[in-house]
């Protein structure tokens, strides 16, 4: 089926889905709750109708109605806010007709004035280091990566008995941190991902960058001390 070429994991109590979008291979994922129908989008980078697509996918997932019920942006960079208008433009209309529930919209607190100015949109909840989001079924930590964007953060889906799934945005990557500017902010940014993320999850964490293909902290562990040295 067409729907199961999107699934990356059948998770106990979620699915994870994703697909690529734009000429920059961003990734675009979704969470669905099995036992609400409850969906979390996460960076509504491009391609509104390939994400509504992705949405839809998630139908054979649940027996519930499938629900839009937030959409999360890991960082203010542009390719990855692209088609956030179009999926949250018509909120207001629907909701004050009463006909769809409000979309939630979350990102960074550093970062959400920008996301703001540059489309037109409202972020609902601007989210801090330590906070987590809850929805019917679904709970995810968030963790604050400072250096690729001063509000960038990363999106933590807990299992029980099973490896954690991170969404990093374009703060971790297979093979290094995301990029920076300066010096001081790729200092930052693997204090920060070191800390935050390395020194408090084991090493079969997945980690779901913004673009490209998945890893595990394992498999990035050893190289720590090369990124430092080459400094980027």
């Amino acid at each position: 089926m067409a729907s199961d070429s999107t699934l990356l994991y059948d998770l106990p109590a979620i699915t994870l889905r994703r697909v690529s979008v734009s000429e920059m291979d961003n990734n675009v994922y979704l969470l669905t709750a099995k036992k609400t129908g409850v969906q979390v989008l996460i960076d509504a980078a491009d391609d509104a109708g390939a994400i509504r697509e992705l949405l839809a996918s998630a139908t054979p997932d649940t027996p519930c109605p499938l629900e839009l019920t937030a959409v999360l942006t890991s960082h203010s960079h542009w390719d990855h806010i692209r088609a956030l208008p179009e999926l949250l433009g018509t909120r207001t209309a629907d909701t004050a007709a009463g006909t769809h529930p409000r979309i939630e919209a979350a990102a960074g607190e550093a970062d959400a004035p920008a996301i703001e100015a540059e489309k037109g949109v409202t972020i609902d909840r601007r989210v801090q280091h330590g906070d987590q989001l809850t929805y019917d079924g679904i709970a995810l930590d968030v963790i604050h990566l400072r250096g690729h964007t001063p509000g960038s953060v990363a999106f933590v889906y807990p299992v029980e008995d099973g490896p954690t799934h991170i969404f990093t945005g374009d703060s971790l990557f297979p093979g290094g941190v995301g990029k920076t500017w300066a010096q001081e902010d790729f200092s930052t940014l693997l204090d920060d991902v070191e800390a935050r993320i390395f020194d408090l999850y084991e090493d079969d964490t997945i980690i779901h960058p913004g673009h490209g293909a998945p890893t595990t902290l394992g498999a990035e562990r050893a190289q720590l001390p090369a990124w430092r040295e080459r400094g980027w």
